[in-house]
């Protein structure tokens, strides 16, 4: 299978797409990173900027056209490609182009979505001994409908003590370019969150995409709360041998 790390976890938390590989290969699987891969184009598709999105959905299928399943860390991404990238092909008028998105688009998963719908397993030998309480992030919750499959997978790990979020399924706050655009209500919606995360006594707050987490994380930090943030990955990736 291939790892599309998204170049965000590239730029600023490679660890989360390091976890990734660590995790799988672990589990058995041979995991490959094509270098010539790219960004998905969801900041450019988001902000209106078509044109300039649709030759990295081309890039994107011919990168990643001959893997069998295609993991990533972001359900944000994954969520940009399996919806937005036919969109963008239509729009562009390529026949081709749609035909290979559509074909390639359903083998693009958000790494819970492996573990449990093509893997099998919720109970992938991790050792995480911390207070956690997880986050779901608004595309892989309403956009890919991954469920719970992120909670069976921590509720799994061994030595965890998980809590559920107060308000779980409210956003963030951060949204990508709306933390920009709209950023009072940004900046309040994501003290909001901060405030339950802190209302569960939790030492860690988890989610699949550190660009929330990013953002959650600026809010704990600037409130002096000593709560971080670690990509559900991560967790995953940890044991009692080799601990996040």
């Amino acid at each position: 299978m291939a790892l599309f790390a998204t170049c965000f976890n590239d730029t600023m938390w490679p660890q989360a797409p390091r976890a990734v590989v660590t995790l799988l290969e672990r589990l058995g699987c041979r995991v490959v990173f094509p270098r010539e891969q790219t960004c998905c184009g969801q900041m450019f598709t988001n902000t209106g900027y078509a044109d300039e999105a649709t030759p990295l959905v081309r890039r994107f299928v011919d990168v990643f056209a001959g893997a069998d399943h295609v993991v990533s860390p972001s359900g944000s991404c994954v969520g940009s490609v399996r919806e937005q990238h036919a969109v963008l092909a239509r729009r562009a008028g390529d026949p081709g182009l749609e035909r290979e998105v559509r074909a390639l688009a359903p083998r693009v998963l958000e790494l819970s979505e492996l573990l449990v719908d093509v893997l099998g397993v919720t109970d992938v030998g991790a050792y995480y001994p911390h207070r956690v309480t997880y986050h779901p992030t608004c595309h892989s919750l309403r956009m890919l409908g991954v469920g719970d499959k992120p909670l069976r997978l921590l509720r799994a790990v061994r030595g965890i003590d998980l809590v559920d979020l107060p308000a779980a399924q409210e956003c963030c706050g951060f949204g990508g370019t709306f933390a920009l655009k709209n950023a009072d209500t940004s900046i309040a919606m994501g003290a909001d969150k901060a405030r339950h995360v802190r209302e569960t006594g939790a030492e860690v707050v988890v989610a699949g995409d550190n660009s929330c987490l990013a953002h959650i994380g600026g809010v704990l930090d600037r409130q002096r709360s000593g709560v971080r943030t670690v990509h559900l990955a991560q967790v995953l990736a940890s044991t009692q041998e080799v601990p996040a």
